[in-house]
């Protein structure tokens, strides 16, 4: 186990590819409770917020962004909220899928309209 985490932290560092960079902000705060926020920034753009609830399941609800320069220096910056019903990130940097096309709205009011309808159909796909 050690040596796992060894080589991991070994791998970003050096993989780190600004070896310079300084901490500007580093704020902790956990209430012992399950409410925390904290909120991280670097020299090089890298930034970080969470602030953390305590959850209906037990677990730790989320709301938080980061922000960091890509390759291209472009500046990325992600929202999400992360509870009992998953990570949900929001960024213009996510590729989002294409519109569906419209035949698969039809298809989908015909199949809501057998289902209220009663319609059935067998494993092979045939009406029942």
């Amino acid at each position: 186990m050690k040596v796992v985490l060894f080589a991991c932290l070994f791998a970003v560092a050096f993989a780190r590819p600004d070896g310079d960079a300084e901490v500007l902000r580093d704020d902790r705060v956990d209430q012992g409770d399950g409410n925390f926020n904290y909120a991280f920034e670097t020299s090089n753009g890298i930034f970080q917020e969470t602030v953390g609830t305590p959850g209906s399941a037990g677990q730790s609800n989320l709301v938080g962004s980061y922000r960091f320069t890509d390759p291209d220096g472009n500046v990325v910056e992600v929202r999400y909220t992360a509870d009992e019903e998953g990570f949900r990130p929001e960024s213009d940097a996510i590729p989002q899928p294409p519109p569906l096309p419209e035949f698969v709205y039809e298809l989908l009011a015909i199949a809501e309209q057998q289902r209220s309808s009663g319609v059935q159909f067998d494993e092979q796909g045939f009406e029942i």
